[in-house]
């Protein structure tokens, strides 16, 4: 465990790192057409290349937010139902959000190879699959951040949960009679 705790904590700091990257060229970028806007002698493509990277802030982010478990999840709707049925909800959410990543990875391959060939407007030089992949790119960190969380998410689900008192104030009790509890 301690083993998939060390790697886990590298691959926030790698992602860190990815993220820290993309919103510094970001900044720059969006400084650079303000200035040259300023100036009266806007760039062409600072449009489509700020688009670009907020883009691949996004995924790269959603990635980052998921692996530190800040992302997706609803723990505390977990912990509103029974013991005895919280694991099986939360190991269901898991698996629909990892297949979504799935599917997203799968369909922004598909997507990625189509544009093959195609440049960006502005920058012919750039290949738009290169700004597409972070479709997939992003949905399999996400997917590999997800699977890096299951271990708290079970633990989670195992855990403690809100007492019948905290549920009953909220107005969200169960019958007893009808769900087993334990």
């Amino acid at each position: 465990m301690k083993s998939l705790t060390t790697f886990k904590n590298g691959y926030c700091k790698f992602l860190e790192i990815i993220v820290v990257a993309i919103m510094i060229a970001l900044a720059s970028v969006v400084t650079v057409g303000f200035l040259s806007r300023l100036v009266g002698s806007p760039f062409s493509w600072y449009d489509e290349v700020a688009s670009v990277g907020l883009a691949w802030l996004t995924y790269y982010g959603a990635a980052l937010a998921a692996a530190k478990g800040a992302h997706i999840g609803c723990p505390t709707v977990v912990n509103y139902f029974p013991p005895a049925i919280r694991l099986p909800i939360a190991l269901v959410a898991e698996a629909i959000t990892i297949g979504f990543f799935v599917l997203l990875a799968y369909t922004g391959t598909q997507v990625v190879m189509i544009l093959e060939g195609s440049t960006l407007i502005s920058l012919t030089s750039v290949s738009v699959q290169l700004t597409q992949s972070a479709i997939p790119v992003g949905a399999v960190l996400f997917i590999i951040a997800e699977l890096l969380h299951l271990p708290e998410v079970i633990a989670s689900a195992k855990g403690k949960g809100f007492t019948d008192h905290e549920l009953e104030e909220a107005g969200l009790g169960y019958d007893k009679a009808s769900i087993a509890t334990k």
